[in-house]
C-alpha cells in the first residue's frame, strides 16, 4: 500500500562507528534519584513511574560540538535534567532483573528538558505532564557507546555545569532503581523493541536556564555533551 508521505526516522550515532541507532520510543523515569525526588517534595523508593517522549524530541549532539536548542514556548522556567539514557537492543518483554544486561545495546549522556511551570501546574490539576516534557526538541542527547565498550557506567560520575558553574555533580550509583530494575520493570508493562531509549532519571540540582546559558554535562565514560538556549521561535 502506496504511503501518502515519507517520514524521517530519528537516530543517534554510535559512537566509534558509522552506524546509527534508529529511535523507536523514549521512555522517562521520573523522580529515579534520593535528593532529586526530596526537592520535588517526594521522597522514599516509590514504585517507578514513566512518561514518553516523541522519538523526534532527540537532538544529536556530537562530540566538541554545541548544539543550540530554541527556547520553548509557553514556560518561563525551563529546566535542565542530565540523564544516563539506556539504548535497548534486543526485543523482550517481562525481562528478568538478572538477564536485563542482555538487552542492552548501549549508553549516552541525555538532557530531559522540561518546562517546569508548566509540569507543575498539570499536575496540580491532576492532568497528564506530556506538555511540559514531550515537546520540540526537548532530548539532546549524545552518541551511543555499546556496551560492550564501556564499563563502570553503574557508578560513573554524571554532571552539569551552566555557564562553568556546576549545578548537577552525582553519581549513577545514586539511582533509586538502578539500570537492571528498570529494564525488569518496565518490561512487565510494555514490550521493549530494539530502538527503544530509557531516560534513567536526574539527580538533585535541576534548575533554570535562558536564552544564551550554555549547559554542559557528561557521565564519565561516555563523554560529554555541550548545548546552548537559544531564542525564543519568532524572537
Amino acid at each position: 500500500m502506496p504511503h501518502l508521505f515519507e517520514l524521517p526516522v530519528p537516530a543517534i550515532p554510535v559512537a566509534g562507528s558509522d552506524q546509527f541507532f534508529p529511535v523507536r520510543r523514549i521512555y522517562c523515569v521520573g523522580r529515579n534519584y534520593v535528593e532529586h525526588a526530596q526537592e520535588m517534595g517526594f521522597s522514599g523508593r516509590e514504585p517507578p513511574f514513566f512518561f514518553c517522549k516523541p522519538a523526534d524530541a532527540i537532538v544529536n549532539v556530537a562530540p566538541g560540538a554545541t548544539v543550540t536548542i530554541p527556547y520553548p514556548p509557553e514556560t518561563a522556567n525551563l529546566h535542565h535534567e542530565i540523564e544516563l539514557v539506556v539504548a535497548i537492543g534486543k526485543q523482550g518483554a517481562n525481562i528478568d532483573e538478572q538477564d536485563a544486561g542482555q538487552y542492552v545495546f548501549g549508553y549516552a549522556v541525555g538532557l530531559d528538558m522540561t518546562r517546569r511551570d508548566l509540569q507543575m501546574a498539570l499536575r496540580k490539576a491532576g492532568r497528564p505532564w506530556e506538555l511540559g516534557k514531550a515537546y520540540d526538541q526537548s532530548a539532546p542527547i549524545g552518541p551511543i557507546h555499546p556496551a560492550a565498550q564501556t564499563s563502570g557506567i553503574d557508578a560513573a560520575r554524571i554532571w552539569i555545569d551552566v555557564n562553568g558553574e556546576t549545578r548537577q555533580d552525582s553519581s549513577v550509583s545514586k539511582l533509586i532503581w538502578n539500570v537492571a530494575e528498570t529494564i525488569a520493570y518496565l518490561s512487565r508493562y510494555v514490550e521493549l523493541h530494539p530502538g527503544d531509549l530509557i531516560y534513567t532519571g536526574t539527580p538533585a540540582g535541576v534548575g533554570a536556564v535562558v536564552t544564551g546559558d550554555v549547559m554542559t554535562g557528561g557521565i564519565d565514560g561516555l563523554g560529554e555533551i555541550r548545548v546552548q538556549v537559544g531564542a525564543a521561535h519568532g524572537a
